[in-house]
């Protein structure tokens, strides 16, 4: 009988976009551009039988237009705290060669993969807040807090629900909308930006797939 993987856990996807991010509605990039980071906090995890409970990875990714036109780049960032084969197994599964569509759709719009750094992830996460921050060792500083009525500091909720989506796999397919406040990544090159005031999804997904023999 084959063997199984799943991550389940709290997701971040913060942008360069407006809030309210575009791709969610199948759109083009508010400035034309994806400049974007990616994180999750592995809350129950294993691959086959290696436990991957409790750590998290990240990706800062670019790519020039829309996602599905392709030509995008991405520097996969993994919990230095993992060890040899929990560090595998966390890259198989971001690469999209052992299922789980969301991994599958990114590898295949993201050709350009620089290789991966182990370090330090520091991830805070309240999603009834709508507040949080990941830092992963020099290369993303990212910090998020909930949507404000205008004219007021009174919290405003946005609930995104996609029925069947990819990305929001959790109880209810959807994801909360925030603000990130603070978005830096220092990746290299087109992977080197920061922005404020743009869009934050904040989400618990739960992603799997098949461990090849």
């Amino acid at each position: 009988m084959a063997q199984t993987w799943s991550l389940e856990g709290a997701w971040f996807k913060n942008c360069n976009c407006d809030p309210g991010c575009p791709c969610d509605f199948n759109q083009a990039p508010t400035t034309g551009q994806c400049e974007g980071i990616i994180g999750l906090r592995i809350d129950k995890g294993h691959f086959g039988d290696v436990s991957l409970d409790g750590l998290k990875f990240a990706g800062i990714a670019y790519w020039p237009g829309r996602l599905d036109e392709g030509d995008g780049h991405i520097l996969p960032i993994v919990d230095e705290s993992a060890d040899e084969a929990q560090r595998n197994a966390i890259l198989t599964i971001m690469s999209g060669q052992v299922g789980g569509t969301f991994f599958e759709i990114i590898a295949a719009v993201c050709p350009h993969v620089r290789e991966p750094v182990y370090a330090p992830i520091e991830f805070e996460f309240d999603i009834d807040a709508r507040r949080g921050r990941m830092k992963a060792g020099d290369l993303i500083d990212t910090e998020v807090e909930t949507l404000k009525a205008i004219g007021s500091e009174e919290p405003y909720r946005v609930l995104v629900e996609i029925p069947g989506g990819f990305e929001y796999t959790g109880p209810g397919n959807n994801a909360e909308t925030a603000v990130t406040t603070k978005l830096k990544a220092s990746g290299g090159d087109v992977l080197d930006y920061e922005h404020s005031g743009t869009h934050s999804s904040m989400a618990f997904v739960k992603h799997e797939g098949q461990v090849p023999a």
